[in-house]
């Protein structure tokens, strides 16, 4: 769930207005606070120290320097600068608000693991607007808890991804047949279209038709919204995104209703079902908070799985012995079912342990969650550091995924390193966030990047087009990765 915040917030920082006119206030008591803290720590050496570091500039802190970085070739270059003058943790003033930024691994999976008690979400005013208070996302104590656990067990459940993978096959193969070798593929488009459906069906049981196609056109209104300027008057982009959500949110409770009088079935198809039948009397679960979290976790059909493939293929580009070995594996798999007369499961993808080592280092690289934002509800300490009670707290993973203390030859795609699975259980890799909040697809994002991954090198030959990686306000690829490809014979 953590990924959906950081998608959502990143590309809402990047606007100025929300800095100077969000918490101004706020802003002043936070200043006040970090003196004071700052003092009682230089002069007590008993008590935890808040971090070293400079708050910047009235109002504006350290934003305008991070946004800037964060458009560069190396948006790390803001957090690492400050890594080697005040240590892995340090404070900073950046989005609106005095901050604790973590490079620290331990320290980092410490906060993502701690309760709503010490802890919560911490977004700007437009977003929470646009998800809504009874979103998973923002949420907190016990019904989040509940609805991430109800979800987290659906996914990572056999019925589902069989589901999972018998749309994806289909939705991938009828993009393929589609492309022609005389003219790009836009591998960013194409993975965008396929992902969205297969999510879409996972959570409302929505099929290809005139429903869907009104359901994608409002959606991208809506997240249009988050690239918005904070102000909901008529004609704003912020206000045609609320409306284009009530018509998403309209559509999905009528699919809701739908389910309530017709009868659930005890095996649940959708997420829908799964909340409906697991409504509790002592905390049920209206069809509005269903309705908007639906919609809410379209996003990752939308930007975060795409991009995950867009990027595989991007990197595999790049690094021929990559792409070499992982074509050899896929062909092998497919020819060894094809002698057996069986399709292939999703337990067969998630086999391919090269396969699954270049989605790793994907992950790795590509860093399409650069980190996630917390309020401090009370004073935390930990490590000798202090967070003090109202303060951001910033867990940066790109520096730590980028960081040569902990991978050899960092900015290298290297998927060889994950062979033997030894780091992905470690705190210094964390793509898909933690604690709590980890988020639930991380199981399903793998496996459409799998299956995706197959039929494209089973199928195909390419060549990609230049294409740069845009890291901010969210990653993707400048020119959304255009590649020629070239149909493989019966026997290639």
């Amino acid at each position: 769930m953590d990924n959906l915040l950081w998608i959502l917030f990143v590309i809402t920082v990047s606007l100025l207005s929300t800095i100077i006119f969000h918490n101004k206030n706020k802003l002043k008591s936070s200043s006040s606070s970090s003196r004071s803290h700052f003092i009682t720590s230089t002069t007590t050496r008993n008590l935890p120290q808040l971090p070293l570091g400079s708050l910047g500039w009235p109002f504006l802190g350290e934003t305008l320097e991070f946004i800037s970085c964060a458009y560069s070739e190396r948006p790390e270059s803001f957090v690492d600068k400050r890594r080697c003058m005040y240590g892995k943790v340090f404070k900073s003033h950046i989005f609106g608000t005095s901050t604790i930024v973590s490079t620290d691994a331990e320290v980092s999976r410490f906060v993502l693991q701690s309760d709503a008690k010490a802890f919560v979400p911490s977004y700007p005013k437009s977003l929470t607007e646009l998800m809504g208070k009874s979103s998973i996302l923002l949420i907190n104590g016990s019904l989040q808890r509940r609805i991430h656990g109800l979800i987290g067990a659906f996914f990572k459940s056999p019925h589902l991804k069989a589901q999972i993978t018998r749309d994806m096959q289909k939705y991938v193969q009828k993009s393929m047949d589609t492309w022609t070798e005389d003219q790009p593929i836009y591998i960013q488009d194409e993975t965008k279209s396929i992902a969205f459906q297969v999510l879409v069906k996972a959570l409302i049981s929505l099929d290809p038709g005139e429903e869907m196609e009104f359901l994608k056109k409002q959606f991208q209104e809506f997240i249009s919204g988050l690239m918005s300027l904070p102000v909901n008057i008529p004609g704003s982009q912020l206000y045609r995104s609320l409306q284009a959500k009530k018509k998403m949110v309209k559509l999905v409770q009528e699919i809701v209703q739908s389910k309530r009088s017709g009868g659930i079935s005890s095996v649940p198809k959708d997420v829908i079902d799964v909340l409906l039948l697991n409504n509790a009397s002592d905390q049920p679960l209206t069809d509005d908070l269903i309705a908007d979290n639906m919609i809410d976790m379209m996003i990752p059909g939308e930007d975060s799985v795409p991009v995950l493939m867009t990027l595989a293929i991007k990197y595999l580009s790049d690094c021929p012995a990559a792409l070499n070995q992982l074509t050899e594996e896929n062909m092998k798999l497919k020819r060894l079912k094809a002698e057996l007369g069986e399709p292939l499961s999703w337990s067969d993808y998630l086999s391919l342990t090269f396969t699954q080592a270049v989605i790793t280092e994907t992950l790795r690289m590509g860093n399409i969650i650069i980190g996630v934002m917390r309020k401090a509800m009370k004073d935390i300490e930990f490590k000798g550091y202090l967070i003090p009670k109202g303060w951001c707290f910033f867990a940066y993973f790109r520096s730590v995924h980028l960081d040569e203390s902990n991978y050899d030859w960092p900015y290298q795609f290297n998927p060889w390193r994950w062979q033997d699975n030894k780091d992905i259980g470690n705190c210094n890799f964390t793509p898909f966030g933690g604690g709590q909040r980890l988020c639930p697809g991380l199981d399903l994002a793998r496996l459409e990047a799998s299956i995706f991954l197959h039929n494209f090198v089973t199928q195909f030959r390419w060549m990609a087009e230049e294409d740069t990686v845009v890291n901010f306000p969210t990653v993707r690829m400048k020119r959304r990765l255009p590649v020629w490809v070239k149909r493989r014979g019966d026997s290639s």
